[in-house]
């Protein structure tokens, strides 16, 4: 029997929080990401983190997810994020969901979009958020 490919991958390396996110996202999808983002985010809270999602493969949410996500930003930014990068091809109708649900900048919070992950890579070593790992297609 075929197994359902997951909605979504979570990893980290040093103080970078890896993601792949996959498919339509209803309101559970949504929660289950934030619930084991928030665990996987939890032990690097206090200092400065940095954050980089791979979303080609992600076919945008349903409007509930808007607010879902929005508290995760709310909660990561509380909590060190500092630093937030998004790899997808350049798309109009993601960038208005995501743009909906994730700020550009703050005082102490960066978020840029890349159309290819080694520039992502690159532009986080550059702020001081290296990692081993320069590819998200480690899996499926």
């Amino acid at each position: 029997m075929h197994q359902p490919t997951p909605k979504f991958e979570l990893w980290h390396e040093q103080r970078v929080i890896l993601a792949k996110a996959r498919g339509c996202w209803n309101r559970y999808t949504a929660e289950d990401y934030a619930a084991q983002f928030k665990a996987l985010a939890l032990p690097l809270a206090g200092s400065d983190w940095a954050h980089i999602v791979y979303l080609d493969d992600w076919q945008l949410g349903v409007p509930e997810i808007e607010p879902v996500v929005q508290e995760l930003v709310a909660w990561c930014l509380a909590n060190g994020l500092r630093y937030a990068a998004q790899v997808y091809c350049p798309s109009m109708v993601k960038q208005y969901q995501l743009d909906k649900m994730i700020i550009n900048c703050t005082a102490h919070f960066e978020k840029r979009v890349y159309p290819n992950e080694q520039d992502a890579f690159a532009w986080l070593a550059s702020v001081g958020f290296s990692t081993h790992c320069q590819s998200l297609l480690r899996t499926g």
